[in-house]
């Protein structure tokens, strides 16, 4: 079952596919409390971690992100992760990361892209917390990634051509995932996470003040 509100420039629409949008509701009551948890979910370069850090400051809540709590339990990058413990060891810790962060309340964490890969995970942030796609098309994913060296799964030939993959793998488990679904690709930082916020909080919150750092 699957209830997505969709965010685009100020005007949300909102789509069920189910019974009951209120049934739906219901059984993830975390996504109905203003003081509850966010995760924000979507693929490498959405704009997760920027989003978040700037939703954070509004909603006066603590930002995580869990690559960078993975980088400083191990003490070393998300590529010598990958190259030592393969992706599966990778993903075995990001499991272990969000379990442990499941324990806070009042975040917004900003998860790995591949975090939905696992249905443990995406059971995970369903339950504890209102799931945010921050959904781009593959050519701006792109365009943000693409001079970035520490992506391992775009270390390919062809990068363009795998990042297009991944984006077919996953969107649809984001989507699944997902109780709110941004357009992210067509509006500033600032304009989004404003969209973003007064779908989450039901106000006009001021962004201009927001830090960033």
């Amino acid at each position: 079952m699957i209830f997505c509100v969709y965010a685009d420039a100020g005007i949300s629409a909102t789509i069920a596919r189910m019974n009951s949008a209120k049934a739906t509701m219901a059984q993830n009551p975390a996504a109905t409390e203003a003081g509850g948890n966010i995760f924000l979910v979507g693929m490498m370069g959405a704009g997760k971690t920027t989003i978040g850090k700037y939703l954070a400051n509004c909603l006066d809540k603590t930002f995580f992100d869990s690559d960078r709590e993975i980088q400083k339990r191990t003490g070393v990058s998300i590529p010598v992760i990958f190259e030592i413990e393969g992706e599966t060891g990778f993903r075995k810790r990001e499991t272990e990361m969000l379990r442990e962060l499941m324990k806070f309340k009042n975040i917004v964490l900003a998860t790995g892209g591949g975090a939905v890969l696992s249905e443990e995970n995406r059971d995970l942030l369903r339950r504890n917390g209102t799931v945010v796609y921050l959904r781009a098309t593959v050519d701006d994913l792109w365009r943000r990634t693409r001079h970035d060296r520490g992506r391992p799964l775009l270390q390919a030939p062809n990068p363009h051509a795998k990042l297009a993959e991944l984006y077919a793998q996953r969107d649809l488990l984001y989507c699944e995932t997902a109780h709110i679904i941004v357009e992210s690709g067509t509006q500033s930082t600032r304009q989004l996470t404003q969209s973003l916020a007064q779908q989450l909080a039901g106000a006009d919150l001021k962004i201009d003040g927001a830090k960033t750092d």
